[in-house]
């Protein structure tokens, strides 16, 4: 039952930064401004615990929501025989470059004054 307050959490932490977004027109994701507001409210008990039982259901069955992006892959298999290499060359990039960024933010946390 948990679960299933923390998932209501979730999707309403969510709509609400999608209501935000659109009314705000803010430059951010309804997604991402949800993660935002819901970020404060996990410093409550009655919050934090729900969401962690949604989390760590989501968690378990994480395999199954690769299915999709497997028969997207499969049903565009022209697309990314055509295009495949320049995927693969963007996905590595990007996550070099993610990584480089993450490393660098950590270093200056690191260093910095407490």
């Amino acid at each position: 039952m948990d679960a299933l307050k923390g998932l209501a959490w979730l999707l309403l932490a969510q709509s609400l930064g999608e209501v935000l977004a659109r009314l705000a027109g803010l430059g951010l994701p309804g997604p991402v401004l949800g993660l935002l507001l819901l970020l404060p409210a996990l410093h409550f008990e009655a919050v934090r615990a729900p969401v962690a039982a949604a989390a760590d259901t989501l968690l378990s069955h994480l395999s199954l929501l690769f299915v999709p992006v497997g028969v997207g892959v499969m049903t565009h298999l022209a697309l990314v025989s055509q295009y495949g290499v320049r995927m693969l060359v963007v996905i590595v990039a990007s996550t070099a470059i993610g990584l480089l960024v993450t490393a660098l933010v950590l270093r200056a946390l690191l260093k910095a004054p407490a």
